[in-house]
């Protein structure tokens, strides 16, 4: 199976280079110092339960030059999702998958007027981790994880094609019959783990701990979770107290990749994490004041460092 990478960071370079060691043709897309790293000496995943070593990657700037792929992960910032997905239109072929592991439940809509519905598949991902020296990912944590499925629900060929090449590369995946409930569950317990690392500049540890942050962090995403019931989405009753007993088990180091942006002083997903919710409860009625709160504390780093 041939899959291309589009934007081979945390994200895409970890499950990349999984289904690369599985045996897949994968063609990464990078650019500047990791480029350049990934073409000389390859791609190291650090960390984690299961590190890899890839000696060589084949790895370019330009997806175009990869030709027709089976499937696209696409990995890259928010911001940058229209210019990546014009970059990949001579990659789409009639059985081209393209799904986004991008964050917010608003990234296929921002998708779908480039590369059309047909391309879409529905996707999330879960992993913590990041670049932290050309050609090399570290990962946070032992999760990994994959779950993708169509939109319309049915078991297509492209999508069980592309589950057995995840086993293959030990990639824990699953393919889901409704993928849209699976989107938000995830956007409702990384919005909230977001807002509330970032705002509070604090790992999920500590906030967890505090009896009145912890409260904060509850009540934020059963916000998220009523802005979703409004809109059809079919939340579990107990989703928020089940999501609030798995933060009780992730690390207590564990920050967000909004927080880690803010830290470095790059632009923030602000706008479709807790600016979402905001936008999306004033569509249906539902209040979102945490949220905005949340989003109105961070507007200020929303486009990176502030210069004082």
């Amino acid at each position: 199976m041939r899959i291309l990478i589009m934007g081979s960071g945390g994200v895409g370079g970890v499950f990349g280079a999984r289904l690369a060691r599985g045996g897949a043709d994968v063609i990464f897309v990078a650019r500047g110092a990791h480029l350049a790293a990934m073409r000389k000496s390859g791609l190291r995943i650090e960390g984690g339960a299961d590190p890899i070593a890839l000696p060589e990657a084949n790895a370019t700037d330009d997806p175009a030059t990869a030709g027709r792929v089976d499937m696209i992960l696409f990995a890259v910032k928010l911001g940058d999702t229209e210019s990546a997905a014009r970059m990949l239109l001579p990659c789409i072929g009639p059985e081209t998958g393209l799904i986004s592991f991008q964050n917010g439940v608003r990234k296929d809509d921002m998708l779908r007027p480039i590369v059309g519905d047909a391309a879409l598949v529905g996707g999330t991902s879960y992993v913590s981790a990041a670049i932290t020296a050309p050609g090399v990912i570290t990962q946070t944590g032992t999760m990994q994880g994959l779950a993708f499925g169509e939109f319309d629900g049915r078991r297509s060929k492209r999508v069980e094609d592309f589950h057995e090449a995840c086993l293959a590369g030990g990639i824990q995946s699953e393919i889901s019959p409704d993928i849209n409930l699976v989107i938000w569950e995830k956007f409702a317990f990384l919005a909230s783990v977001a807002g509330t690392t970032t705002s509070m500049r604090a790992p999920v540890g500590a906030i967890r701990e505090n009896p009145m942050t912890r409260q904060f962090l509850q009540d934020l995403m059963q916000e998220i979770v009523d802005v979703g019931r409004a809109r059809g989405v079919t939340f579990a009753p107990d989703f928020v107290e089940k999501r609030m007993s798995f933060a009780d088990t992730l690390p207590a180091s564990m920050i967000a990749s909004m927080y880690h942006d803010l830290q470095s002083g790059k632009p923030l997903e602000l706008r479709w994490l807790n600016g979402s919710v905001v936008d999306l409860g004033a569509e249906t009625g539902v209040p979102t004041p945490l949220n905005r709160a949340v989003r109105d504390i961070l507007i200020l780093h929303a486009k990176g460092r502030m210069s004082v």
